[in-house]
């Protein structure tokens, strides 16, 4: 895919701004801002709102997605395309220049009024969709305290100096939202448990279990709506100096209530570029649809208790349609200095739409370690009561006290696991289901306790960027 913009259906999504300006429909002024409360733009001006408006065009009917569809917004981002460019004030005609990495909307210096880049420039400064703010900032300054509020004692004694949430910034963060229809095809093996016992050795006991085992095949259509990806490298690369992951874990968004850009939510919050074009994301896109599928196939599939191994899978994607979105979070960030070395960059990231809520918060070690090791002290006192007192070897079970407590508070602080469950919460539904489960054999003395290579419940694409992007940022 050399030219991805020629090859793709493109919808023209910024709809018939003029001199990328919006005008109050009452008084016609276009100094415009969002209003939190109610979603809606505002005169700033005449105090008139007015709802925002729907992006059109876009195809609806996921399941009669046919090709690839993509918004203006999506199209590939041009080397030679400037940052810096020049908006002419349709008032007065004066010029101002602006800095699209920085800001999408100036206020004209001799008039005041107000300039945004409504009409699209190919360089990724502009999406198709923007999600407006709901959540004020003291509401996620709030939502920020109580987090942190709950890890505050094993905080970093210069972390807990240093905090306060008066620097929060309200950032949209650039991502991009796939509409797939497609077609899954999954081929493997299931077995059920028939029977669960043990046989003692000496003075020991084993499990065994009896199973049969079933050829299965699971074949239908899917439809999958508001895939988010995150279109930004800095987000997606794993850096082990960066909580990234904080991000990515408050999604979902509630996709559905995007709105048409318009460069007026963007007054009062910062934003980021997107950096990334379709054919860097195809691979991440292609190994979620796979995930989402194999979890929607788990509905079917509950007569195998003891799970199942697919041996064969594959994804036919009929049709996908891409957005770009600007989508809003209030952000909290802390870098931990490690002496000469490169601080660790820690962030509480609050979804601005749905009130969730992540983070990480630096951890003072030798404080954790110390009361791990009194615990463990503790744990070894009471596993040689044990074994005393009931006549057994098993209590060296108690030893696992400190190391655990060491590794949830670990956990707890750092959130190095958290991430957003595309295959759980994404939008997606199954049609013309054709299942195929046929009897093969029975099984006995077995060791383990789930068939050997059950992938049913796992991923694949662990949020990991997959294809050409991951040369992109080595």
């Amino acid at each position: 895919m050399d030219d991805l913009n020629s090859e793709f259906k493109v919808v023209k999504t910024e709809g018939d701004s003029r001199d990328g300006q919006t005008k109050c429909p009452k008084c016609g002024a276009t100094d415009i801002s969002l209003n939190p409360k109610t979603g809606k733009l505002r005169c700033n001006f005449c105090r008139h709102e007015f709802e925002p408006e729907k992006v059109e065009g876009l195809v609806t009917d996921i399941e009669n997605l046919k090709g690839t569809v993509i918004g203006s917004g999506a199209q590939s981002i041009e080397d030679d395309s400037e940052s810096i460019i020049t908006l002419k004030c349709s008032s007065c005609g004066a010029e101002v220049v602006i800095d699209t990495s920085e800001v999408t909307q100036a206020r004209c210096h001799w008039c005041r009024n107000t300039l945004s880049i409504n009409q699209k420039v190919p360089n990724g400064a502009v999406p198709d969709i923007v999600l407006p703010f709901k959540l004020k900032k003291e509401e996620a300054r709030q939502k920020i305290e109580e987090f942190v509020g709950k890890r505050k004692f094993y905080a970093h004694p210069a972390f807990r100096r240093e905090f306060t949430t008066e620097n929060i910034m309200g950032v949209y963060l650039p991502y991009m939202v796939v509409d797939i229809n497609g077609h899954s095809d999954l081929i493997g093996e299931g077995e059920h448990q028939t029977r669960r016992y043990t046989v003692k050795h000496g003075d020991h006991e084993t499990t065994y279990y009896d199973a049969d085992l079933y050829h299965v095949e699971r074949d239908f259509d899917i439809t999958i709506e508001g895939l988010t990806i995150e279109s930004s490298v800095d987000k997606l690369k794993n850096d082990s100096q960066k909580t990234n992951n904080i991000i990515n874990s408050i999604m979902p968004f509630d996709i559905e209530n995007g709105v048409k850009w318009d460069a007026n939510y963007l007054r009062g919050y910062t934003s980021e570029k997107r950096d990334t074009n379709i054919e860097q994301l195809s691979g991440l896109v292609e190994a979620q649809a796979k995930d989402i599928a194999r979890f929607q196939a788990n509905d079917t599939l509950g007569h195998y208790d003891r799970g199942v191994c697919w041996q064969s899978e594959s994804m036919h994607i009929k049709g996908q349609q891409w957005k770009a979105a600007y989508l809003p979070v209030w952000l909290y960030s802390y870098m931990q200095k490690k002496g000469a070395k490169k601080g660790l960059l820690h962030y509480v990231a609050v979804n601005a739409r749905t009130n969730e809520t992540m983070g990480s918060v630096p951890i003072h070690i030798p404080k954790l370690a110390f009361i791990s090791f009194l615990i463990e002290v503790a744990c070894f006192f009471t596993g040689n009561y044990v074994n005393e007192i009931f006549d057994t070897d098993y209590g060296w079970i108690t030893l696992i006290g400190g190391v655990g407590y060491y590794i949830y508070i670990y956990n707890k602080y750092r959130n190095t696991g958290a991430r957003h469950y595309h295959e759980k919460e994404t939008k997606a539904s199954t049609k013309n289901m054709i299942q195929k489960d046929d009897f093969i054999k029975h099984r006995h003395g077995l060791t383990n306790s789930r068939i050997t290579g059950a992938n049913n419940t796992s991923i694949s694409s662990k949020n990991n960027v997959l294809g050409n992007l991951g040369d992109m940022i080595k």
